[in-house]
């Protein structure tokens, strides 16, 4: 891996992170609830299973996932489910109670959660890292240092959208602005499954 990969590498893995996901609208939401530094402590559950997935994928998790249908739809129905709990959770909530402030082990977990059970995860991970593997160098130590260098563009791509939402603040939040929130954080959690179901696996 080259210092000119390196520097192509990093712009593209911030606006990969960066893009609209179900982990980002997590993190803007929860920042409008519980403040800054918790959302931003919440991000480390999706850093902590970015890290798994990248020990897996240089493990070889990726040939399992493009050679086993049971393995990938598991994993797909999965994320699915827990896309779909989340959505009705933010349907559902009562806008006219005070609000309730998750704990940053909250929303660590459900960062962790969400990125786990989305295999799109796993093919960005396994369709963008090798680009930037250089033939001359072991591939599974390339693969831990772009993985490194992934989770920093990830965190702080993860920490734009805490500002946002914390910027926004749930004190600007009347019921009725709380109530719109909560219905397109729904809208776009639901869409995300709906895009999920739909996904297919790559082929071997």
């Amino acid at each position: 891996m080259t210092l000119d990969q390196i520097l192509i590498f990093l712009p593209a893995a911030f606006l990969l992170g960066a893009s609209p996901g179900a982990n980002n609208l997590l993190a803007f939401t929860s920042a409008t609830k519980a403040g800054w530094r918790p959302a931003a402590e919440g991000v480390i559950g999706r850093l902590a299973a970015w890290v798994v997935l990248v020990v897996l994928v240089s493990l070889g998790l990726d040939a399992l996932l493009r050679t086993s249908e049971m393995a990938f739809v598991a994993l797909k129905w999965l994320g699915v489910a827990y896309l779909l709990y989340l959505a009705r959770q933010f349907w559902t909530a009562d806008v006219a109670a005070e609000i309730e402030v998750p704990d940053a082990s909250t929303l660590r977990r459900r960062e962790f959660m969400t990125l786990m059970g989305n295999p799109k995860a796993y093919l960005l991970l396994t369709a963008f890292l090798p680009q930037f593997l250089n033939d001359a160098g072991p591939v599974t130590l390339q693969l831990f240092a772009l993985g490194g260098l992934y989770l920093v563009a990830e965190g702080l791509a993860a920490l734009l959208w805490v500002s946002a939402g914390a910027a926004l603040g749930a004190g600007v939040l009347t019921p009725l602005r709380r109530r719109i929130v909560n219905r397109t954080s729904a809208g776009l959690l639901g869409g995300a499954a709906i895009l999920l179901a739909r996904s297919e696996k790559v082929a071997a």
